[in-house]
Formats: C-alpha cells, sequence, structure tokens
C-alpha cells in the first residue's frame, strides 16, 4: 500500500511537471540536522541526507506554489551513549512539503507550508548498534508537520534554502506511555540547509 501510494505521488508530480509550460522544477541536495523530542536527548546533533525534486507554479508576480518529494533522514544522535546509555534513534521518509513562497525581492524569499511524511525504516541505537524493531517502540507511519523557511538566490538558477520544520502529531508514544497536556509523544525536530537547481 505504501508503495502505491508514494508510485501514485511520484507520477502525479511528474506529469505537473512534465505537461504544465506554467510549472518550472528542480533537484535539490543537501543535510538535515534533526532530535527527537521527547526522548531525553537536548539539540540538534543528528545530521542526515535530503535529496529530492521540486515544481512550483507562479500565482502572482511574487508568489508561487511549489511541491516536493524528498528522500529525507531523521533522528537523534546521543554523544555521551556510553555515559548515560539513552539510545539515540536513525529513521528515514519519504516527505512531500507543499509550501506558499513570497519574494521580499529579487533574491530573497520567505516560504510556510504543511508537509506529510512517510516511514521508510526506522532503529533504536544503543553502544552495541541498532535495537531489534521488536524490542522498540514502533513508529507512526505517517509524520505530519508545519515548516517555515527561507530562500536566497546565489544565480537565477541556484538557490540556498534553510527551514525549521517541527512534527504537529506525535511520530510514537513517550517509552513510559504518559502523555501531559500538549506533550502527547516524541516529536521530529528538524533544521535543514539545502541547494535547488531550477531547470
Amino acid at each position: 500500500m505504501k508503495k502505491k501510494l508514494l508510485l501514485c505521488l511520484f507520477l502525479t508530480f511528474l506529469s505537473l511537471f512534465s505537461f504544465s509550460q506554467n510549472f518550472k522544477g528542480g533537484v535539490i541536495a543537501g543535510i538535515a540536522t534533526s532530535q527527537v523530542s521527547g526522548d531525553a536527548l537536548g539539540g540538534l546533533h543528528k545530521a542526515g541526507l535530503y535529496l529530492g525534486v521540486f515544481t512550483q507554479l507562479p500565482i502572482s508576480p511574487i508568489s508561487n506554489i511549489k511541491m516536493e518529494m524528498n528522500y529525507i533522514q531523521k533522528g537523534s544522535n546521543n554523544p555521551k551513549i556510553s555515559e548515560n546509555l539513552v539510545p539515540d534513534i536513525s529513521t528515514s521518509y519519504i516527505e512531500v512539503p507543499i509550501s506558499v513562497n513570497y519574494y521580499q525581492n529579487e533574491i530573497m524569499c520567505f516560504e510556510i507550508g504543511l508537509q506529510t511524511a512517510f516511514l521508510l525504516n526506522f532503529s533504536d541505537n544503543d553502544l552495541y548498534g541498532p535495537i531489534p524493531n521488536d524490542q522498540s517502540i514502533p513508529f507512526n507511519k505517517v509524520d505530519l508537520g508545519a515548516f517555515i523557511g527561507m530562500n536566497y538566490h546565489l544565480t537565477d538558477n541556484i538557490l540556498l534554502n534553510s527551514r525549521i520544520s517541527n512534527s504537529i502529531l506525535p511520530i510514537r508514544p513517550h517509552a513510559s506511555g504518559a502523555i501531559y497536556q500538549l506533550n502527547r509523544g516524541q516529536y521530529n525536530s528538524v533544521l535543514s540547509f539545502t541547494l535547488h537547481y531550477i531547470i
């Protein structure tokens, strides 16, 4: 089911890019730094790949709607795992962000949007490597999030994007199962830096 959904999204993306002259598109490459809120670790210490494609449609002379399809690695990293024995987390997703982009001037653009991410794999990792999944708390298969960001045009075809995003809903429960007001589980927090090449 997951593969069929991803295939449909990819084919929709390709058809938009291929058959409309109003659309522009390109490729994305960069890094994502992340943490998992609620895992007893702090700081964006996890670095991962961020690769994808995008298409955008102008809706006015100074704004557009942008859709992306990205492979992104998220999670958390415990630099003191030998001391406190708190496992770190590795996850990977296919993520589909949709944003509205507003140009402040010819080179600076601000974005705001929502994203849906589909879990590909996950692992909790201790000193000895990945912990078997049947001994870990499973992750939700879908991660819904929101983001804001900024684009800076380095050239007419290359822009630098910096973006901060956060899950809206928990990606999995706390180990204890406890819920306190808005803290209902663990959440992905990501700060990414990517280059977008417009074809």
